[in-house]
């Protein structure tokens, strides 16, 4: 099904605020065997998170080995696995090794990521997934 000694990182592939976020990390620098994964596609990692009913409207994830960490967690988790070798990563960490940071500012970038895909025009991915898995996406807020 998957590398359990891959580290991924499931996004919306569809946010331009999300796949710049996930490229900036410069994960491979700190963690190694990473893969990023877009939460549209057909990949066995978002099968997994969906079988868990894991909202991914609600928040990327990360997945470590058996470990899911999912939307404030995730990024804060991203923050203190990555390197801290450009300006970007050193404020991300900065900002987000907090968790009661992250747990605050999270929703907001949500609510910044969800704008934005409506002003682009473009579909939740619980639209998509609805018609994927039969059953209606669980809200995670």
């Amino acid at each position: 099904m998957f590398a359990e000694t891959t580290t991924y990182v499931v996004y919306d592939g569809d946010c331009p605020f999300c796949s710049r976020y996930v490229k900036m990390l410069r994960l491979r620098e700190a963690v190694g065997s990473i893969e990023l994964v877009d939460a549209r596609s057909d990949h066995s990692i978002r099968k997994l998170l969906q079988k868990r009913r894991i909202d991914l409207d609600g928040g990327m994830a990360l997945v470590q080995g058996d470990q899911i960490s999912h939307g404030a967690e995730c990024i804060h988790r991203l923050a203190l696995l990555s390197t801290r070798s450009t300006f970007f990563n050193r404020m991300n960490a900065r900002i987000f090794r907090s968790l009661a940071a992250s747990r605050v500012l999270y929703p907001v970038m949500r609510m910044a990521r969800n704008a934005t895909l409506r002003l682009l025009g473009r579909k939740m991915l619980s639209h998509s997934e609805e018609s994927h898995n039969g059953y209606p996406r669980q809200n995670s807020f």
